[in-house]
């Protein structure tokens, strides 16, 4: 098991990783960036002023765009190079939230072609990733400029356009659709596998991790667009909004599952407080923050980027206080976390939103939750496997531990416990098919002078190798034991009259045939027999009380002999009374 599940773990992780990195890279990403600041002019109208108005108003290459959130805000970006000549040009669009955008290529002999969505129906322009692909209409006619023309734009903060041509644009749809589709695939997997193992092991932080994957997975396929492939009306700024209360809910989750994860006593509670009191005020914030579209949303989205940085801390901390005390989750949770917080340190420090294909950011992030579920799933799988087996060798040991107790030390045989136990169903048995049942006691003769004369040591060999004799008729119809000091004891099923007496003859014969003379010397070591037959069987008490009754005939008789009482129609029924007396 804990092999499988190692391999599993790696396995999945390393192949899921290398898919990633091989979407990310197959395809170069080489493509002009439309940055506000710099590159683009801006002008802003009423919403309900036509879009062909965008040939007359006056744009402005310098400032910042304002007084746009009531109405419409243009963007025009003058366009060379080859692709432009040749009219080879895609613009593409990351999802944000508005209301409508319309996109018009500009052509050299002066006409203009427009191409629009709207918040609930991107039609064949989205694409995986969250981006949303215009293609200039194929002419023989130079373009000129792009101009983007937003309705109800939240913030033009958050726009973020490419220009490239077409069919580098196809080729890094398909490669931004293979990276996600194989994030969203193992998160998935993740989640499953994480949900059953908490179910299974009853650990609270493996719900809390599944959780986490959970909303990750739904996350990534609402942010990539995946879903418009099955709810187009879900296209813009209600995407958008969800996705934004979904990472802050990611955030608070990962938190809980981490702070569960680790004992109470491995991190001092205060910290644990703070750590669990961050994540869930980020979870809380991401409802207004979904809500918000007015100018304070950047400076909300900012703001939050520093409490989520201190929660991330903060858990660090814990994480680190808890490893050094031994906990090997928060060692697992330390390993897991460092790729995530890497990815975070470097967004915040590089400006990658305009990097790997559109993806940006988002994109890293879902690459680092992929490694972090995986990581945990595949720690929790070898640390579970390795409390299973330390679980399976307990359960070796205490059943090894019942075994013995049931067993004399010296002779190997059943003692009196482990006899009681396995005779008990064979008297069942037998009185249930109604089979006649007899107990055998067999009890040393003089033992006791064996001891006093020739040593303990001698007369535990000579107790052994009687045991060795006796084991010999163990079968499925005859248990052996030894009962206590020099007694053995014998039951036997559906063995009666002269062939019971037989029996009990060649026990008496065989022992007094054993050769002890490394022990004792010449000595005769002989012993006598009781026999108790019923029919019908009863318990074994009473057997036991009849059989004593017979070996105390055959001792007091004379020794070296076989005594048997019958009874035929139970124990207290009259009984026939039968001696055996050695030649």
């Amino acid at each position: 098991m804990t092999g499988a599940g190692d391999i599993l773990g790696q396995v999945c992780g390393r192949l899921g990783l290398a898919l990633l990195a091989l979407a990310l890279w197959a395809v170069p990403a080489a493509a002009a960036t439309l940055d506000i600041d710099r590159s683009l002019c801006h002008a802003t109208s009423g919403v309900d002023r036509p879009d062909a108005i965008a040939s007359t108003i006056r744009f402005s290459c310098s400032g910042a765009p304002t007084g746009y959130r009531q109405g419409s805000l243009f963007l025009r970006a003058p366009l060379k190079g080859a692709a432009a000549r040749r009219g080879d040009i895609a613009l593409m669009v990351h999802q944000s939230r508005f209301d409508r955008l319309a996109v018009a290529f500009s052509y050299a002999d002066g006409a203009t072609r427009w191409q629009q969505v709207r918040a609930g129906d991107y039609g064949p322009h989205w694409r995986a990733g969250g981006q949303i692909l215009f293609e200039a209409p194929d002419r023989d006619v130079a373009l000129t400029a792009v101009t983007m023309r937003f309705d109800g734009l939240s913030s033009h903060r958050f726009v973020r356009a490419r220009i490239l041509s077409t069919g580098e644009a196809g080729m890094q749809s398909a490669g931004m659709a293979a990276a996600v589709g194989a994030a969203l695939t193992l998160l998935l997997v993740s989640c499953i596998y994480s949900l059953s193992l908490a179910f299974a092991v009853r650990r609270q932080y493996l719900a809390w991790q599944a959780a986490w994957s959970g909303t990750m997975l739904l996350w990534g396929g609402l942010w990539s667009q995946v879903h418009l492939a099955l709810l187009p009306g879900m296209a813009g700024t209600v995407t958008a909004q969800i996705c934004t209360f979904l990472a802050c809910l990611a955030i608070a989750l990962a938190t809980v599952s981490a702070a569960t994860a680790i004992d109470r006593g491995t991190a001092p509670a205060w910290l644990r407080t703070t750590a669990l009191a961050l994540g869930v005020g980020v979870g809380l914030a991401g409802i207004p923050l979904a809500l918000i579209r007015g100018s304070s949303l950047g400076l909300l989205a900012d703001s939050l980027g520093l409490v989520v940085i201190a929660d991330l801390l903060v858990v660090t901390i814990c994480l680190g206080w808890a490893w050094r005390r031994g906990s090997i989750e928060a060692r697992d949770f330390l390993a897991a976390w460092g790729l995530p917080m890497a990815m975070l340190a470097f967004i915040h420090i590089v400006d990658v939103d305009d990097g790997f294909w559109g993806g940006g950011s988002k994109l890293l992030i879902l690459v680092a939750a992929t490694w972090q579920a995986l990581w945990l799933a595949a720690a929790a799988t070898r640390r579970l496997a390795h409390l299973r087996i330390e679980r399976d060798h307990a359960l070796s040991a205490e059943a090894q531990a019942q075994a013995l107790a049931r067993r004399d030390p010296l002779t190997g045989l059943p003692n009196r416990r482990g006899f009681v136990e396995s005779v008990t169903p064979l008297l069942e048995r037998a009185r249930a098919d109604n089979l006649p049942a007899a107990l055998l006691l067999v009890d040393i003769d003089r033992f006791k002078s064996i001891n006093d004369i020739h040593g303990h040591d001698a007369g535990d060999v000579v107790l052994c190798g009687i045991a060795q004799r006796i084991a010999r008729w163990e079968g499925p119809m005859c248990t052996v034991a030894r009962l206590g000091g020099e007694e053995f004891g014998l039951l036997t099923v559906g063995m009666e009259g002269i062939i019971l007496s037989r029996f009990a003859e060649s026990i008496r014969r065989g022992i007094a045939g054993c050769d002890h003379s490394d022990a004792i010397g010449d000595r005769l070591v002989t012993a006598s027999v009781g026999v108790a037959e019923v029919r019908p069987a009863c318990d074994f008490r009473q057997l036991y009380r009849l059989a004593d009754g017979a070996l105390y005939d055959a001792k007091h008789g004379g020794r070296n002999r076989v005594v048997v009482q019958r009874h035929r129609d139970g124990p207290g029924a009259p009984q026939d009374r039968e001696v055996a007396i050695s030649n």
